[in-house]
């Protein structure tokens, strides 16, 4: 488990120098942590180098560090692994422009620290895909980013930070911040893309990966030669990161999106063993052996089929890790021991997933994609094959299609022109919290005249996908997700949503752009798997627990729940299917951690 925690203070402060020395004390004590960087007013720790490629690839003349994965960008578009040390001039010529050249030179997931100014300033910048997690708090006039926030709690001093609630009612109702803000008083994090510049005199951020700027800047083409370019950044992106990689598992659902990774790795890559894993459960919808089996069989790979646990103890999500936001285990409890046993089992240190390809290649049954060519071309020449493709993808009709895609045009507010997210529990309190907008992501501020699909499809895309496992913790391999790169989503959000779904299917494109290498049966399928009868089974089995943790818990005591639709929900009557088990579960996931930091906070309070 690849973690740091970065030190930054005004070396002629007394007071900063002092508080700064016992906190690297503090580090230095423990077995397990090494000094990456030491200099004036800057020291970097660093544990767990090694662990799925991560490492400290150092600066010049001491003059900083980057920690994580770097790859080089070829035109070629054959992938090549950072060296341990940077060339000099790399490192100059990343150190004579603040890191930009990381974002156009480079990419990975990584995170920056360059020393400037003879230490009166530190620059941070987040990689553009956000994988590593940074946040920074201040403690005694020290500033401390660091990524896994347990290993502060343990430092000398430290106290445990306040709930911020109604910052909780916000992520309730979004799912996710998507602001600089935690769920915690006094934790920030660092955006993906961000420069953080921390001075004397202050702080300054700039975004320095423009997202908006790659979905305002549109590649339109033909789908016929769109797609095989599609098909060599997946490739180029996929096989980077298997590149150096010993034994890799590969979790194989059988859907698109796994089958495109299963078949981007095979044969041709020999550097590493791969492992395929599918998880099932019986049900219409939640078995997908078949397809992964073909899938595996077209990629030749070796294939384990593990059954989902429908009596998963719900009390294993108590354990959860002191984070700066809730954590949710809905799509790792049916997978997350089994993926930590296989790992030790195989000596497979990473796992490889299809993840964010459902928002990347636009696998989304609406009618947006007809809005966006309206707004892009107009009504003219073809308007009415973009009306057809877009209502067979929303199973609409042609005219409700072409009525809301002109209110959209219009600027006129249209059904379900923002994504869902249920909120059938929430109670009136939690939707009284300030407006969201002040927690969406900066760039979505500025996205004026972006059409509705678009706008969506780069909202889905600014928000990173959890690199920690907050339940298995060190035991959890790590996570690969190849199709969240920096080369790819710049690649995508440049593509029109009516041409990502030419044809009137999710992920159009993508399936064109592998169609000779993956089984007919899965190309054209056109069901998705589902879990949601496996959280139907695990929420009937945990049902007394369930009640007891958000009848007598947080949420309903502060309003955040409504208790009269928490006890219909949970009531085993007809009237509870009306509530969606995922936000159930969500809920209960947000009441674990609440357990967890009022038993922090009583831990210290007795010391």
């Amino acid at each position: 488990m690849f973690r740091y925690v970065a030190l930054i203070w005004d070396d002629t402060q007394d007071l900063q120098r002092l508080a700064a020395g016992r906190l690297a004390q503090g580090l230095e004590s423990a077995a397990s942590w090494q000094c990456a960087l030491r200099i004036t007013g800057l020291r970097v720790f660093v544990t767990g180098a090694g662990t799925g490629g991560n490492g400290v690839y150092e600066l010049p003349r001491g003059q900083g560090l980057i920690l994580g994965r770097l790859f080089r960008r070829q035109e070629s578009g054959e992938s090549r692994m950072a060296p341990g040390p940077l060339r000099r001039e790399d490192g100059d010529r990343l150190l004579q422009h603040e890191g930009r050249a990381l974002i156009t030179d480079w990419w990975g997931r990584y995170v920056a620290f360059l020393s400037r100014n003879e230490g009166e300033e530190t620059v941070i910048l987040r990689d553009p895909t956000g994988t590593l997690p940074c946040f920074r708090l201040e403690h005694d006039g020290v500033r401390i980013v660091f990524s896994w926030l347990e290993d502060l709690i343990a430092l000398p001093g430290l106290v445990v930070p306040p709930i911020a609630w109604e910052r909780l009612a916000a992520h309730m109702r979004l799912g996710e911040l998507g602001n600089r803000q935690t769920v915690l008083e006094g934790i920030e994090r660092v955006l993906p893309g961000e420069l953080l510049h921390l001075r004397r005199a202050g702080t300054h951020s700039e975004m320095l990966w423009d997202a908006l700027g790659f979905a305002r800047n549109v590649h339109e083409d033909d789908p016929a030669r769109l797609a095989p370019l599609l098909r060599a950044t997946v490739r180029y992106c996929a096989r980077s990161w298997a590149e150096g990689q010993v034994r890799i598992l590969l979790r194989l659902s059988g859907g698109v999106d796994s089958s495109i990774l299963a078949s981007c790795l095979k044969g041709e890559f020999k550097a590493a063993e791969i492992l395929c894993v599918n998880y099932y459960s019986t049900g219409a919808d939640t078995d997908e052996r078949r397809y992964a089996r073909l899938a595996a069989r077209r990629a030749g790979l070796e294939l384990i089929e593990c059954e989902r646990d429908d009596a998963f103890r719900l009390e294993r999500v108590l354990r959860v890790a002191l984070t700066p936001s809730p954590a949710t285990y809905v799509g790792r409890m049916a997978a997350s021991v089994r993926d930590a046993e296989l790992s030790q089992q195989y000596r497979a240190p990473s796992l490889f997933t299809g993840a964010g390809g459902d928002q990347l290649f636009f696998e989304l049954r609406t009618w947006w994609p007809a809005a966006d060519f309206v707004c892009r071309h107009g009504l003219g020449r073809g308007t009415l094959r973009a009306m057809m493709d877009a209502a067979r993808l929303a199973n609409l009709s042609v005219w409700r299609t072409a009525g809301l895609a002109l209110r959209s045009r219009l600027g006129l507010r249209a059904p379900g022109d923002i994504l869902p997210w249920p909120l059938a529990l929430v109670s009136g309190d939690a939707a009284s919290v300030e407006p969201l907008d002040h927690y969406q992501h900066p760039l979505l501020r500025e996205a004026t005249g972006l059409p509705v699909g678009k706008l969506n499809h780069l909202r889905m895309l600014l928000h990173p996908i959890a690199y920690y496992d907050p339940y298995e913790r060190e035991r959890a391999p790590d996570v690969v997700n190849p199709f969240l790169s920096q080369p790819l989503i710049e690649l995508c959000l440049r593509l029109p949503t009516y041409l990502l779904t030419h044809g009137g299917s999710g992920r159009a494109l993508a399936r064109r752009a592998f169609a000779t290498e993956l089984p007919p049966e899965i190309v054209t399928r056109r069901s998705k798997g589902s879990i949601d009868q496996h959280l139907k089974n695990v929420l009937t089995h945990n049902l007394p627990l369930a009640r007891e943790l958000l009848l007598e818990g947080e949420l309903v005591a502060r309003g955040l729940l409504d208790r009269r639709r928490v006890e219909a929900a949970l009531s085993g009557r007809p009237q509870a299917a009306m509530v969606h088990v995922t936000e159930i579960h969500g809920h209960i996931a947000v009441e674990a951690w609440l357990q967890r930091w009022r038993s922090a906070a009583h831990a210290t309070a007795a010391a």
